[in-house]
């Protein structure tokens, strides 16, 4: 477990260190978040750019700590290209098409080193199922970019998105230690280290922001290794573990997509129908809304944990007591703001 131990200590040294520099940085060049607009939570000039602190307390443990195989130079050359890309959008702000071609290119780069979801386990029986060249391309081009926004979309309120990278990250590196994927398992707990060395100027009150730089690094590095050490595994159910791990950001970004197109609104357009904004209205505080979906997130997490090494019958008991608790915790959250209202009237 050294390296592990290395990994962590290494990539949470590297980002706490290296964050106030680039606090600095983004001073100097102007990579300021001003809000501008009714979505934004915050009140006055943030600086950007976070995510290179967390860029570089990862990179850190991988290029150390892991040999130079195919895979590895992939990640880091996919990382380089959305590292790049999210610089430039906290500088500019890029346009959806342009980020979106730099997340294709990005991907490529994953599937052309090998990383990619040739086969998936069969959910209806044993075994596995092979995929064909031109599914197995796309639907890893489909998941990487997908997740790869997900975690921008729901990097909203201080410090929600660096600590559910957190609790995913952590909930991969178990799932790959317990599916054999030991250098996954050494990226996972680095994502860890790096995410939890940038929360505490991150949390609120937030003194900077990790950005698109950050968001769309976390989001690529999780897509990455949940196919290495998620999906690609032989139990019937395990398909829907990366889902799990990441089910926060997904649900809320699917949610997302489905409203805008009800409402006849662009997807790609910005809103305050995320799930933190409802629940801000709601009258939750900033750190009362994070907490809740920080526990979430963990219930999701180890959710996907325990469905790794059991049986498929259990797996689906766990699933479902999961999302049981999960509805019967917003059920007490709404009776609790509809109570505290209805005090607040009489």
């Amino acid at each position: 477990m050294k390296i592990y131990f290395l990994s962590f200590i290494l990539a949470f040294a590297m980002s706490f260190v290296t964050t106030p520099l680039v606090k600095k940085l983004a001073f100097a060049i102007g990579a300021i978040d001003v809000p501008d607009d009714k979505r934004r939570i915050h009140t006055k000039p943030i600086p950007r750019l976070g995510g290179l602190a967390i860029f570089a307390g990862t990179m850190a443990s991988l290029l150390l700590l892991l040999p130079k195989s195919h895979e590895t130079i992939g990640i880091i050359l996919g990382s380089l290209v959305i590292v790049l890309l999210g610089v430039l959008d906290d500088k500019y702000t890029l346009s959806a098409k342009v980020k979106l071609v730099g997340q294709i290119a990005a991907a490529l780069i994953l599937i052309l080193s090998g990383i990619r979801i040739d086969w998936i386990s069969n959910p209806f029986g044993s075994g596995v199922i092979y995929l064909k060249s031109w599914v197995a391309i796309s639907l890893t081009l489909l998941w990487v970019v997908g997740v790869t926004n997900t975690i921008n979309l729901i990097d909203g309120l201080d410090g929600l998105a660096a600590g559910i990278a957190f609790i995913s990250s952590t909930s991969l590196f178990i799932i790959s230690l317990l599916n054999g994927r030991y250098a996954t398992a050494v990226i996972s707990i680095a994502i860890a280290g790096a995410s939890l060395g940038f929360l505490p100027y991150n949390f609120n009150p937030a003194k900077i922001f990790m950005g698109d730089t950050g968001a769309m690094f976390l989001g690529f590095l999780l897509s990455a290794i949940s196919i290495q050490g998620a999906i690609k595994s032989a139990t019937a159910i395990a398909i829907v573990v990366p889902v799990l791990v990441l089910g926060v950001p997904i649900f809320d970004t699917l949610f997302a997509i489905i409203r805008r197109i009800l409402n006849k609104r662009p997807i790609m357009e910005a809103d305050r129908g995320h799930l933190h904004h409802r629940l801000l209205d709601k009258g939750l505080n900033q750190k009362q809304v994070v907490f809740i979906l920080y526990g979430v997130s963990l219930v999701l997490g180890v959710s996907a944990i325990l469905i790794s090494f059991v049986s498929e019958l259990k797996s689906l008991v766990i699933l479902a007591v999961s999302l049981l608790f999960i509805l019967w915790g917003a059920n007490k959250i709404e009776l609790l703001r509809s109570n505290k209202k209805g005090t607040q009237t009489r």
